[in-house]
């Protein structure tokens, strides 16, 4: 397994959704590949972050912005 193999079934493996054969080959090129452990280790550390932390609140001259650009392409698409 190469670097770029990792990269892209992270998101399966992360998930917990590879089978054993692959999870074994991932876990194999873990454990000798420093920048795919980094890669791995941030990106888990990314998500659990994210899933556990609140929204932050929009500014109000933001929130209006964003209805108004919401807005204008939702008429644009219609027309």
């Amino acid at each position: 397994m190469k670097c770029r193999d990792i990269i892209k079934e992270l998101s399966s493996y992360l998930n917990g959704e590879t089978d054993r054969a692959l999870m074994a080959e991932v876990e194999r090129h873990l454990a000798h590949c420093e920048d795919c452990r980094l890669v791995v280790d941030t990106t888990r550390k990314t998500i659990h972050l994210y899933c556990n932390s609140q929204p932050a609140p929009l500014p109000d001259d933001v929130r209006s912005r964003l209805h108004k650009a919401l807005e204008n392409r939702l008429r644009r698409r219609s027309s």
